[in-house]
C-alpha cells in the first residue's frame, strides 16, 4: 500500500506537469510553435535517456548483483523485452506522429487529432512504468533512504520533461484546428495514462519481487525505443536542428544531475 501511495504521488505530480505544459498553448501563436516544439521534444528525449541509465538500468544491475545474479543478464534481457513490447504497441495501436501525414498501426477510421493523442500515449506508458517501478523499488528497500531519494529524483525529472511533452501535444492539436482551450484539455488528459500504468506496475512488482531487475530494465527498453524511434526524429523534423539537439543535451544534463545529486 505504501508503494502504491508513493506511486500515486509521483505519477500525480507528472500528470500535473503535463497539464502545466499543455497550458503553453495559450502563449504561442501557431506560426511560432514549431521551433518551440523542437526544443520541447529534444528536452524530453534527453531526460528519458538519462533516466533510463541512472534510474532504471543501474538500479536493475545493482538489484540483480545483490541477489547473486550477473547484473548484465536481467539488464540486457529486460531491455530487449521492453523494446519488443513497445514495438508491438507501435504496430498494433493506430497513431499519428507529429509532422507525418500517414498514420501507423492497424487501419482505423479515427480522426487525425485522436491519432496524434494516441501517439503521445505511447510515450507516456513507459514513463508511468518507470516512475511506478522506482517507488516500488524504494518501498522494497525502505531501509535504504537513497532508494526513495532516487525515486523522487526520477519523478521530478519525468515531471520536468512532461512539461515540454504536454506542450508537444497541445501545440500540434492547436495547429490542427482545435481551440486553445480544447487543445489544453486534451493535452492534459494524455498524462493520465502515466498514473494508470504507474500504479499497475507497482501492484505487479509487489507480487513478483524477484523480477524487479527485469521490470526496471523492461521500462528502460520501452523508454529508449520511444526516444530513438519517435522523439529525436520529431525534434529535428526532417532537418538538422540546433534547437532540437541542444534540447536533448539540456534534458540529459538536468536528469543526470538530479539523479546523481538526489539518488
Amino acid at each position: 500500500m505504501q508503494a502504491i501511495l508513493w506511486a500515486l504521488g509521483g505519477t500525480g505530480f507528472t500528470f500535473l506537469m503535463t497539464a502545466a505544459g499543455s497550458a503553453m498553448v495559450f502563449f504561442f501563436r501557431k506560426s511560432k510553435s514549431s521551433s518551440i516544439q523542437r526544443i520541447f521534444l529534444g528536452f524530453a528525449a534527453g531526460v528519458m535517456i538519462a533516466a533510463s541509465v541512472w534510474s532504471l538500468l543501474i538500479p536493475a544491475i545493482e538489484e540483480a548483483e545483490a541477489s547473486g545474479i550477473p547484473g548484465w543478464i536481467p539488464a540486457a534481457g529486460g531491455l530487449i523485452l521492453g523494446i519488443g513490447f513497445i514495438m508491438l504497441l507501435d504496430v498494433l495501436m493506430p497513431h499519428l506522429h507529429i509532422g507525418s501525414d500517414e498514420p501507423e498501426g492497424i487501419s482505423s477510421s479515427l480522426k487525425r487529432t485522436t491519432l496524434l493523442i494516441l501517439a503521445v500515449t505511447l510515450h507516456n506508458i513507459p514513463e508511468g512504468m518507470a516512475v511506478g517501478l522506482s517507488f516500488a523499488l524504494a518501498a522494497q528497500n525502505s531501509a535504504n533512504p537513497a532508494a526513495l531519494s532516487g525515486a523522487i529524483a526520477l519523478a521530478i525529472g519525468m515531471g520536468i520533461q512532461n512539461f515540454p511533452e504536454g506542450a508537444a501535444i497541445s501545440l500540434p492539436l492547436y495547429q490542427e484546428g482545435f481551440s486553445a482551450k480544447k487543445a489544453f484539455v486534451m493535452g492534459s488528459l494524455s498524462g493520465l495514462v502515466e498514473l494508470v500504468f504507474g500504479v499497475l506496475v507497482v501492484i505487479i512488482a509487489g507480487s513478483i519481487q524477484p523480477l524487479m531487475p527485469w521490470m526496471l530494465s523492461f521500462a528502460a527498453g520501452t523508454m529508449l525505443y520511444v526516444v530513438v524511434e519517435e522523439l529525436i526524429p520529431e525534434a529535428h523534423l526532417g532537418e538538422h536542428s540546433h534547437s532540437g539537439t541542444l534540447g536533448v543535451m539540456a534534458g540529459f544534463l538536468i536528469m543526470m544531475v538530479l539523479d546523481v545529486a538526489l539518488g
